[in-house]
């Protein structure tokens, strides 16, 4: 099919950056997306694409092609609790932002739908579109996998992209673990409030979590070779709510990533230790709740080879990099280890570089050149691998 997918999603540009800006403004958090599935399904059904809707986990499928092997297509759909400062005239205005682009990535498997209905007379087997929520909670992946996505029919491989607004456009990255595992907790202290006057009569929750923050970073400063890939941050350090008193609780909530099994093992069985020890030395009552745990991202080498194949068979003037290797996260991972899959990276960095910035920045801007590009590799990489797969 060479470049034919491609001069097709080209032709649909305008198309994908109209549904991609009526998503920007109407971003949704976790499981409960329901102005977003409306689109989805809109959508799918203007196209004559029959669909399945989870209301539990939020997540449409919707299948094409006949009998035979399953080939899943995975984009996620929820945004993020954050206000959006990008500036651009379809920005979001309901408190929530896709700053991470997961707008993009609906419109891109949308696009995909489209291109693989006009050839799904061509298909030797099937391929799945999976539209999934809750990917930043880390949930919605596992709700999916839980709810039978993965089966009737019964998925075979799978494939997924990330936009990425500091990589130029016709530009994809690829690698064996191009997402590392995630295990996010919370730490809830409690101490004995009172007054700041007299800071005798009371136990302070906020000293004993600032001898646990700085701990934590001698974690990875003192226990963790240099050699090996390891990042431990808390984000949240949240106590009291006036100047003078001392309060009865303190939370602080991070993340561990890594990429290696016994790095990640050894970690969280040292923060378990080196939370409970601190606490108890400052008199402090400490639980410890998991928020998430989640896999590396672990990608078959061989399907990678085959969907560069197949992107450069479209254009040879696309850089394909063997470059993915981040210490982000990714609940595709749940999926990974279902079947052989694939994760790769797409370019999305606006014209101007000088604007770039990472994503879940409240001013990340995407451009929307990467649209037909993302929506004909996914449609291609579906086609070829039913056609050597079969």
């Amino acid at each position: 099919m060479n470049n034919q997918l491609l001069k097709e999603a080209e032709n649909l540009h305008e198309e994908l950056t109209k549904w991609r800006h009526s998503l920007h403004r109407i971003p949704e958090l976790g499981l409960h997306l329901p102005n977003t599935i409306k689109f989805v399904k809109e959508k799918l059904s203007e196209m004559n694409i029959p669909f399945q809707e989870y209301n539990e986990c939020s997540c449409i499928t919707a299948t094409l092609g006949q009998d035979g092997k399953c080939f899943l297509l995975r984009s996620d759909m929820d945004g993020l609790p954050m206000r959006e400062e990008s500036g651009e005239p379809f920005a979001s205005q309901n408190g929530c932002m896709h700053s991470c682009g997961h707008d993009l990535h609906t419109a891109i498997l949308l696009g995909a739908a489209k291109l693989l209905k006009n050839h799904e007379n061509t298909l030797k087997g099937r391929v799945k579109l999976l539209f999934q929520s809750g990917e930043e909670t880390f949930d919605g992946a596992k709700a999916a996998i839980e709810s039978g996505v993965m089966e009737a029919p019964h998925v075979d491989a799978a494939f997924a992209m990330h936009v990425a607004s500091i990589i130029p456009a016709n530009t994809v990255i690829f690698g064996t673990y191009p997402m590392a595992a995630v295990y996010g907790f919370r730490i809830i202290l409690t101490g004995k409030g009172t007054h700041g006057s007299t800071p005798q009569l009371g136990i302070d929750p906020i000293n004993t979590g600032v001898h646990i923050y700085l701990a934590l970073q001698e974690l990875i400063a003192r226990e963790i070779s240099s050699t090996e890939e390891a990042s431990l941050t808390i984000g949240r350090f949240d106590a009291g709510s006036v100047s003078n008193v001392i309060p009865e609780r303190a939370f602080l909530e991070g993340t561990l990533r890594t990429f290696k099994p016994e790095i990640r093992t050894m970690l969280i069985t040292r923060i378990n230790e080196v939370v409970h020890k601190i606490a108890e030395t400052y008199r402090t009552k400490v639980e410890i709740e998991v928020l998430s745990d989640v896999p590396p991202v672990s990608c078959d080498p061989d399907m990678n080879q085959e969907i560069v194949n197949s992107i450069l068979d479209m254009d040879s003037k696309i850089k394909a990099l063997p470059l993915y290797h981040v210490m982000g996260s990714e609940d595709f991972a749940f999926i990974a280890e279902k079947v052989p899959a694939s994760y790769f990276g797409l370019g999305a960095g606006i014209d101007d570089r000088s604007q770039w910035l990472g994503q879940h920045n409240p001013r990340v801007r995407f451009s929307d050149k990467c649209l037909p590009l993302g929506a004909a590799i996914y449609a291609k990489a579906a086609i070829d691998w039913l056609n050597t797969h079969s």
